[in-house]
C-alpha cells in the first residue's frame, strides 16, 4: 500500500517509515508538518495518510484540520490519525465526517507492532478502527442516554467492540462466545438503539457513534438525533 506520513517527531516519523517499509508498504512521502500536505497528496497519490493530531506551528489542531480537509477533498482516501492522548472533540469531528475509512489510535499502540500493522491493513481496506480508549470515552460521555440504558451489560460490551472495528468473529473470540450469539446481541442492540442494520462494518461503527450523540451537523442545526429530544 502507498502511504503518506505527516508527523513532526523525527524519531517517530522515521520509525514509522522503517516499520511500514519492512511490512511491505511503500512510504511515498514523510512530512514534518501539514504545510505541503495537499500538494504531496496530489503528487504522490497515497492510498492511506497517517497524520499526527498536533503539528507545527502551534501544535494545537493543525493535524486534525489537515485530516478533515483531506477527507473533504479526497472522500475516498483512508486516513489514520495518531494522538498522544484521547481528544474527544477531534475524534468526534473526524468520526462524524461520514467519509472514507478512518483510524484514530493513540501513539502507544504503535509500540504493539502486530496490532498497529493490522490496523493499517484494515483501514487501507476500508474499515474504521478506533482505539479502545477513544471508544470508551465517547461511549462513557453518553452513558446516561436513555437509549444506552436499554442495553444489557453484554450488549454494551458488544457495541464497544463493534465501535473498535472488530469483526463478529473477533468479538466472539474476545468474549468466548459463538458468532451466532454475537449476531443475536448485535441484532438486539441495534433494535434497542433504533439503528437500521447494515452489513458494512464501517457504516455500522459510524452509525452507532453518530447515534450516541456525536453528529455535529445535527447539533449545529438543532435537529434531534434519530428521534432523541432536543
Amino acid at each position: 500500500m502507498r502511504i503518506l506520513i505527516c508527523e513532526d517527531s523525527a524519531l517517530l516519523r522515521e520509525g514509522l517509515v522503517r516499520l511500514l517499509d519492512d511490512a511491505g508498504h511503500e512510504v511515498v512521502a514523510a512530512l514534518p508538518d501539514a504545510a505541503d500536505l495537499p500538494g504531496a497528496v496530489e503528487a504522490a497519490g497515497p492510498e492511506l495518510c497517517i497524520l499526527d493530531v498536533r503539528l507545527p506551528p502551534t501544535y494545537t489542531d493543525e493535524g486534525v484540520r489537515a485530516a478533515l480537509a483531506l477527507r473533504a477533498a479526497h472522500p475516498g482516501l483512508p486516513v489514520l490519525v495518531l494522538s498522544q492522548y484521547v481528544e474527544e472533540r477531534y475524534a468526534s469531528e473526524l468520526i462524524t465526517g461520514q467519509s472514507a475509512a478512518l483510524g484514530y489510535l493513540l501513539k502507544d499502540r504503535v509500540a504493539d507492532v502486530r496490532d498497529f500493522l493490522d490496523a493499517v491493513d484494515r483501514i487501507g481496506a476500508g474499515a474504521t478502527v478506533l482505539d479502545p480508549e477513544v471508544v470508551a470515552q465517547l461511549l462513557t460521555r453518553r452513558a446516561r442516554d436513555e437509549r444506552m440504558a436499554r442495553l444489557t451489560d453484554r450488549e454494551g460490551t458488544v457495541l464497544a467492540l463493534i465501535a473498535e472495528g472488530k469483526s463478529n468473529q473477533a468479538i466472539a473470540q474476545t468474549l468466548f462466545i459463538t458468532e451466532a450469539s454475537v449476531e443475536k446481541h448485535i441484532t438486539s442492540l441495534f433494535q434497542k438503539l433504533d439503528l437500521e442494520q447494515d452489513e458494512h462494518g464501517n457504516r455500522r461503527v459510524l452509525a452507532a457513534l453518530v447515534h450516541l450523540g456525536h453528529d455535529q451537523n445535527s447539533r449545529a442545526t438543532g435537529a434531534p438525533q434519530n428521534g432523541a429530544p432536543r
